[in-house]
């Protein structure tokens, strides 16, 4: 496993080259707003379908959130781009032992109400407007291990150039309170917000 990494300098400027780049691809970032509960850390469950789900997400801690920022990537990415880990990324290697100290970390972050824990469900990239959300079962380990201790929110991201060069990225944020019993009822009740977030998207004016 590849631990993600504390560097003030590094961290410095891997923030700030994100937060450019990010500003250079997108017409703009947009999200709505929800309350966060500082005395608790945040579970941030996503839909998957690029390389810029995780950087626009990051963006959106930023400026929102306002929490330190973790995300689960597959080792091979963070092989292949190494400032991830100073981005707050750590690996995770499916269909090997090594998954479940992954998701004991992701967990054990969860420990402090001052950090962030993002998580793509889906497992690998998914189209955009996909109509069925799948789910892995490591968030459900993850919530199991770190009861009580986060705040679980839903984010689902659509991207749409409209009638610009440049595309805009809709962040759609919801915070559930709810204590699910199983994988099936975390997954449907994210179905249920991705669906109405994609609603909402397609009946986006500009």
């Amino acid at each position: 496993m590849i631990y993600n990494k504390k560097n003030i300098f590094i961290n410095r400027i891997i923030r700030f080259y994100v937060k450019w780049i990010v500003a250079r691809q997108f017409h703009e970032v947009l999200f709505n707003d929800v309350e966060i509960d500082k005395n608790k850390s945040v579970l941030l469950v996503a839909n998957h379908f690029s390389f810029w789900d995780g950087l626009i997400l990051y963006c959106v801690t930023e400026k929102l959130l306002k929490k330190r920022y973790h995300v689960m990537v597959e080792e091979k990415t963070v092989h292949m781009l190494h400032y991830l880990k100073f981005a707050g990324a750590f690996s995770v290697t499916k269909k090997s032992r090594d998954i479940i100290t992954s998701l004991d970390y992701a967990a054990r972050l969860l420990d402090d109400p001052q950090n962030l824990v993002l998580i793509f469900p889906q497992g690998k990239l998914f189209s955009n407007y996909v109509e069925d959300v799948r789910f892995d079962k490591g968030v459900f380990r993850i919530m199991q291990k770190a009861y009580g201790k986060y705040q679980l929110i839903f984010a689902s991201t659509f991207i749409q150039y409209f009638k610009h060069k440049k595309s805009t990225a809709t962040v759609y944020l919801k915070s559930d309170n709810n204590n699910y019993a199983s994988i099936t009822e975390l997954k449907d009740a994210y179905q249920q917000h991705y669906s109405s977030s994609k609603l909402l998207q397609t009946q986006f004016d500009i």
